[in-house]
């Protein structure tokens, strides 16, 4: 007997949708036709956030539990109106990544997995300049909900402060996210310079709450992930379906509703009602672009206080005025932070210092076999060891629980801040990996980098690709 399938009218389009009864999620029972359905009812909302922008396919084909993967290239079977627009990357690579233009391309990603929407910040029309500034507030574990509105509010007020209008909306994971219209004039890379110095005022008027800091061993609070911003990143849009246990949804807010919102009110099953009743309250962000000449103006004070630029992810190539990504133990000590009485310049101070620029700390050990530690090549004053990688957060958190049974009392001394879980790109879907900050252990008791629990190579039988300035493709 053949599959079943599930035609949608819509757009004047007749779409199938295979296995319509497949379970998505299957805590709440939603299938990938309840996921359709919902995106349809919010489908004006979603387009703004997602139509005439190139969208990468995170693909969840075996439902919200399983591990996606990342599918820049479009399928080669597809209709013929879904548009795609073809992306160049430094490196010589380009991908021809799909465009979705109205209800019925939601439809059509929808039914290929994609419970999430992963749209770039720029339109099909102008792939070189974005049109908005995004600001990823990502909590360290152990962060209450409280503390995240405080940040968001904050940062609210840096970009009213530097002429732009802030558009809040929960992440639908653990943080928030404020998107930010600019005028399409700037290239990535300065969009991204906007978004440091951005991170680092909101650092400044937060300090106890927020944090710039790239390196999770050394955060604290809400980081403001501001490499949200390099070209090749993707976040989750407006009204996007995530892959939690309850499908919880990004949903758009207004200031008002942001400091008393529960993140947990917005699902696949309230969502479509709230937006009946409320309409898309971002409805307004198209009509909102502002300028960039106002934080690349913070950016200047701060590189002429000394602060170098932040951090970039690792896959990317060194830039411009990035701090030097050599061996620490070949590092030169920074020149000293200008005689001037600025915040700016005691950050230089702060960061220099936290970031092992000048000899600082030491390299740590890596486990046997491997080739880089915990801290990779960077110097660290954090005591760090690594547990994990793994093919899926679930084999790398069996691996943390192993290495907790044979370390109880280091476990029981550990807070929730001190298990960093990464999520790392490998070629076409994450990795994990589980490192330990055993900073609140006695030093006498810190059991050392030991061979890792579970041990995967995400790149065994793979040829490293060619990279350019801003990464590979």
């Amino acid at each position: 007997m053949p599959d079943r399938k599930e035609i949608i009218e819509v757009s004047g389009r007749a779409v199938a949708v295979s296995h319509p009864d497949k379970v998505y999620f299957p805590r709440t029972g939603h299938t990938k036709l309840d996921l359709v359905r919902y995106y349809l009812s919010v489908a004006e909302g979603a387009l703004r956030g997602a139509a005439g922008r190139p969208m990468v396919l995170k693909r969840f084909v075996n439902g919200a539990e399983a591990e996606p993967f990342f599918q820049k290239r479009a399928p080669t079977s597809r209709p013929d109106w879904i548009e795609t627009v073809v992306l160049k990357f430094p490196s010589g690579r380009s991908a021809e990544e799909i465009v979705v233009q109205d209800p019925a391309g939601l439809v059509w990603v929808a039914n290929l997995g994609c419970i999430d929407l992963n749209p770039h910040p720029v339109r099909a029309s102008d792939l070189d300049h974005p049109d908005e500034l995004r600001v990823d507030l990502d909590p360290v574990p152990g962060v209450d909900w409280a503390q995240i509105v405080r940040v968001a509010l904050v940062a609210r007020e840096v970009l009213a402060d530097f002429g732009l209008t802030g558009w809040p909306k929960t992440s639908g994971s653990r943080g928030m996210h404020i998107y930010s219209r600019v005028h399409p004039q700037w290239t990535f890379n300065d969009v991204r310079q906007a978004a440091v110095a951005l991170a680092r005022e909101i650092e400044r008027r937060a300090p106890q709450d927020a944090t710039a800091r790239w390196w999770k061993e050394e955060r604290h609070g809400v980081f403001v992930d501001y490499n949200q911003n390099a070209k090749d990143r993707t976040v989750a849009s407006a009204y996007s379906v995530r892959p939690t246990p309850d499908a919880r949804v990004s949903a758009p807010l207004t200031w008002d509703e942001v400091p008393d919102c529960d993140p947990a009110e917005f699902t696949i099953d309230t969502m479509p009602e709230r937006f009946a009743r409320l309409g898309d309250v971002a409805a307004g962000i198209d009509e909102s672009a502002g300028s960039l000449e106002g934080l690349l103006e913070l950016a200047a004070r701060d590189e002429a206080a000394g602060l170098p630029d932040a951090p970039w992810p690792p896959h990317y190539e060194k830039q411009a005025g990035e701090e030097a990504r050599v061996q620490p133990s070949k590092r030169r000590t920074p020149p000293a932070a200008p005689a001037a009485a600025s915040d700016a310049a005691s950050d230089a101070a702060s960061h220099a210092a936290s970031d092992g620029a000048g000899g600082a700390g030491v390299v740590r050990p890596a486990a046997p076999g491997k080739s880089s530690g915990a801290s990779g090549r960077r110097r660290t004053s954090m005591p760090l060891i690594e547990v994990a990688r793994a093919a899926t957060k679930a084999e790398a958190l069996d691996g943390l629980d192993r290495w907790k049974q044979r370390h109880p009392e280091a476990a029981a001394a550990l807070e929730p801040a001190d298990i960093l879980v990464d999520s790392m790109r490998g070629r076409s879907s994450t990795w994990t990996r589980i490192r330990l900050n055993l900073r609140h252990v006695p030093e006498a008791e810190r059991p050392p980098q030991e061979e890792l629990e579970v041990d995967y190579n995400p790149w065994a039988g793979l040829t490293p690709p060619p990279r350019g300035p801003s990464g590979p493709a």
